[in-house]
């Protein structure tokens, strides 16, 4: 019996069409069952892709930060109009707010149960047996098998970098270098959608096949478990407060404007895309007496810069990753990684995984992460993805309600309508400035 072309076609569509969570899912529960049975020179194979893709990620992670920030700053900054700046720096410590209180949650719930963990050396391919047959490396060692790839550019220097051509964009005013900074970040994520987001099923599943066999992915998974419980938790925890201080300044019951945004959050949970669910926001925030004009503007602008569901998801993983590992967790070694990680989500491309994509260089440049722990961040914020975006959407909200009383109901001329700024892409085709899905 064969496959006609239409079965093909069918297999092939259902195929692409399932969705990247299971396919996650899929590779922890097989690497899980594989690891203690897979022969050591399969495991080198794995383990050789594992370290091909963890330099290539090495390698262009400094260019998502410069490709996605660079006109993420510069879009911000030609937005002329105080109200804008407001909203932006509303959401920027909407977001910063939400980290800390993740850390110090964090902190108290996760340091007796996971600290001194034992996995020091996680990710060691002694303690697995496994040893790839070629690595990827950023600097020459000794080796006879590695392949040096170093980065064009260092990640804090790529991110100045970002900073000070993005600012400069905004002030020149100038079409021709926006449009090639728009056309660069369009580069950037098509790399991340079509090359990094399908290799990770793959990657995730050599970390935990190596996890496995090394004896540490029940101790991984379960303690995982603890920390997803948590963050789930703290999304409602930072909804709460959202909605007090809006509700506060806006004169109605917070948890009556909470159970108004009701529709979005289910909404954000079925589609997980902040882009998709903008218009079920909108709907929901006027019925908290936000104005038409407040909520054509916040809401676009928000789902782009707004990510405190986001925020606490890395947070609280990568904090329970650094308690694994004996890494630096005190709040002065990790305050930095929160402000700057705050600037990386205003820039995360809407697909999913670009967020913790984008974050992947503030990993492993401020907090030190290797190959092993990257993957796991991967794998815990894919899982959870649909919440943080159904948390981001909801608290847009929150401040369109602040911006809705600050305003009195109207921006007059000072604000552009983030939904307006758009830059014109190949030969009559129009692109949105910035995509807002995450």
């Amino acid at each position: 019996m064969y496959c006609t072309s239409v079965d093909r076609r069918t297999i092939v569509k259902s195929f692409k069409s399932f969705p990247l969570l299971g396919w996650i899912i899929l590779a922890i529960v097989l690497g899980i069952l594989t690891g203690p049975v897979m022969p050591a020179w399969l495991g080198g194979a794995f383990m050789t892709y594992n370290s091909i893709f963890s330099g290539f990620l090495g390698f262009i992670v400094p260019l998502i930060i410069l490709g996605l920030v660079m006109p993420a700053i510069a879009e911000l900054g030609k937005g002329a109009g105080k109200w804008l700046g407001i909203t932006a720096m509303i959401a920027y410590g909407s977001t910063i707010l939400a980290g800390m209180l993740a850390y110090f949650v964090s902190r108290w719930l996760f340091t007796p149960s996971l600290a001194g963990a034992g996995l020091d050396v996680i990710g060691d391919d002694s303690e697995s047996g496994f040893s790839p047959y070629l690595t990827v490396v950023a600097t020459a060692g000794d080796s006879a098998t590695e392949i040096v790839l170093p980065p064009v550019i260092g990640v804090m220097s790529a991110l100045v970098l970002a900073f000070i051509l993005g600012i400069c964009l905004a002030a020149l005013h100038s079409k021709v270098l926006f449009r090639a900074a728009v056309e660069f970040r369009t580069i950037i994520e098509i790399v991340i959608r079509r090359m990094i987001v399908p290799a990770l099923p793959l990657f995730i599943f050599g970390i935990f096949m190596d996890l496995s066999a090394s004896g540490s992915a029940v101790t991984v998974v379960t303690k995982f478990l603890l920390v997803a419980l948590v963050s789930f938790g703290l999304t409602f925890v930072v909804l709460l407060a959202q909605y007090s201080v809006a509700g506060g300044m806006a004169g109605v019951n917070p948890l009556k404007a909470l159970w108004n945004m009701r529709d979005a959050y289910f909404t954000a949970l079925g589609t997980s895309s902040s882009a998709a669910t903008i218009p079920v926001t909108l709907a929901s925030t006027k019925k908290n007496g936000v104005s038409d004009s407040i909520a054509g503007f916040v809401v676009p602008l928000c789902a782009t810069i707004h990510l405190s569901g986001s925020m606490v998801k890395i947070t609280c993983f990568s904090f329970a990753v650094l308690l694994l590992t004996g890494g630096e967790s005190s709040f002065g070694a990790y305050l930095p990684f929160i402000l700057m990680l705050g600037v990386m989500m205003i820039a995360a491309p809407g697909v999913p995984g670009g967020a913790i994509a984008a974050a992947a260089g503030l990993l492993t440049q401020m907090l030190g992460f290797g190959e092993a722990e990257v993957g796991l961040m991967f794998a815990a914020y894919i899982a959870l993805d649909s919440f943080g975006t159904a948390t981001n959407v909801t608290g847009d909200g929150a401040i369109a309600m602040i911006m809705n009383k600050l305003t009195r109901g109207n921006l007059g001329a000072q604000a552009q309508d983030p939904a307006d700024a758009k830059v014109e892409v190949g030969e009559g085709r129009e692109t949105p400035s910035h995509a807002p899905a995450r």
